[in-house]
This record gives C-alpha cells, sequence and structure tokens, in this order.
C-alpha cells in the first residue's frame, strides 16, 4: 500500500477533493460536539481530514505514505499530520473522541490488528468507515468494460459482514450502516464517481487517481476497456449500459461502529 500511494500520490490531487455530502454524513454520524479530538486513518493527502476540520472538530490525519503526508500538510497549520501504520497506531490508549477512515480499509494488510489499534486509541466514541461492498462493485457498469479489474478490486475489498465481525471481535458495538448513492454532483473522483459521467474514465489524469486503474487493471485492458467505452458514447449505447446497471444496494456505504 505504501509504495502504491507513494507513486499515485504525486498527481493524486488533480482529481481528488473532498466532497462536502460524503463529509457531512462523516460527521454527522460521528456525532460528537465540536471541539471533539478525530483522528482520520488513512488519511492520504488529507482532503476529508480538512473539510472535517473545518467543520469544527479538532483533527489529526495519519497515513503510511510520505508522499501524501508531504501534500496534506500543506494544507492545513490546523490539522497534527502523523507518519503512522495503522496497525501500531503512535498514540495512547483512549487519545481520540471518534475516529474516521475513507475508502481505505481495502488497503489494509490485517484488519483484526487495524481495528484492535483504532480501538485502543478511541476514548468512548465512533469509528465512521465509508467504503464499499464487494456485491456494490460488481453492480458497478465499470464492469462491462474493465472485467478483470473490477472483478480484482473486488475481491480486494473486506464485504459488509466480515467487516461488522471484525470490529465486534474488536470490541465495538455496531450502530449501523448507511448506504450511499452517487450523484451527479459528486468532487471527488474515486472509482465509480462517474456513474453519470462516463467521459470521466477516458481521462488519464482521472484514472492515475483511482487504485483500481493505477495498481490493478493491465495497460492492455485499459486501452481496451477505453476505446469500447468511447464507441459506446458516440452510438449513445452507454445509456443502455447504465440502465442495466441500476442499483437497489447503493453504490457505497458507511458503517458505524461505537466503543462505549
Amino acid at each position: 500500500m505504501k509504495s502504491l500511494y507513494d507513486t499515485i500520490g504525486k498527481d493524486y490531487d488533480t482529481t481528488r477533493k473532498a466532497d462536502p455530502e460524503i463529509t457531512r454524513r462523516l460527521t454527522h454520524h460521528l456525532q460528537i460536539p465540536s471541539e471533539s479530538k478525530v483522528l482520520d486513518v488513512a488519511c492520504g493527502t488529507g482532503n476529508y481530514t480538512v473539510a472535517i476540520q473545518e467543520s469544527g472538530l479538532q483533527m489529526v490525519g495519519c497515513d503510511i505514505s510520505n508522499e501524501m503526508l508531504t501534500r496534506a500538510k500543506g494544507k492545513s497549520q490546523y490539522v497534527q499530520w502523523d507518519y503512522a501504520d495503522v496497525t501500531q497506531l503512535p498514540y495512547s490508549d483512549h487519545s481520540f473522541d471518534g475516529v474516521t477512515c475513507i475508502l481505505s480499509i481495502h488497503h489494509f494488510d490485517d484488519l483484526v490488528a487495524a481495528f484492535k489499534e483504532v480501538y485502543r486509541v478511541i476514548d468512548q466514541g465512533r469509528f465512521v468507515i465509508f467504503t464499499s461492498d464487494p456485491n456494490q462493485m460488481n453492480n458497478y457498469w465499470l464492469k462491462e468494460y474493465f472485467p478483470k479489474a473490477i472483478e480484482q478490486s473486488a475481491k480486494k475489498m473486506p464485504g459488509i459482514s466480515n467487516v461488522n465481525e471484525i470490529l465486534e471481535d474488536a470490541g465495538f458495538e455496531i450502530v449501523g450502516q448507511e448506504t450511499f448513492l452517487i450523484q451527479p454532483s459528486l468532487q471527488d473522483f474515486f472509482l465509480y464517481s462517474g456513474k453519470f459521467d462516463p467521459h470521466m474514465y477516458l481521462d488519464e489524469k482521472v484514472r492515475s487517481g483511482i487504485s483500481t486503474f493505477a495498481n490493478i487493471a493491465s495497460e492492455e485492458e485499459i486501452n481496451e476497456g477505453c476505446r469500447r467505452l468511447s464507441h459506446d458514447i458516440e452510438t449513445n449505447r452507454i445509456e443502455y449500459v447504465l440502465a442495466k446497471h441500476s442499483s437497489v444496494i447503493g453504490d457505497y456505504v458507511y458503517i458505524v461502529a461505537e466503543k462505549n
């Protein structure tokens, strides 16, 4: 994970921004007063860390990629930025009122150790995870054009039931989950953010900020998939593809756990 994000971190902020609606729901699910201290695990370049801080919380962002952290540190002097492995967090027990983790748990080599560490550093409060489930990913219309990459990416993604089980084993109580549907106004260009804008995936800069394309998809599959996608956009066949992959299970999901 470290080498991957050191590589894509160089141009990450070209297409990756904190989306206001995702940020709003993250802070809503934390359910803590202003000025509470929150850790953003695997914070990347800190887009969401800064956005949550601007909502009134005291933020600490940690990541294992120095490249990502270098960019994060230039965004806010009010956030504490730390180099840290999620399985060995450099914080005392009961240090935080809440923890967030945004689109990152599929990169953790050891979810059990990671969640135990998160549990340790929370005093009393919530752990809010924004992620996707393999069933959601396998319904993305992207699978029509990049089948191997999406299948492999989905296999790497921990399922909701598995995540909940590990959270409970770590000591957390599961508060609940909320599905998230991509909207056309989405500002953060992660994997399925182009749900309503297929042209987006033809842009190499956009693909370079998405780990599925940067790390999993072969160049051959990307070239062939983009060729077919471009043809379907030109012929309007894309409308049929989008309709065929409409979702009733959401595109992403918030998982909310709590330490009492």
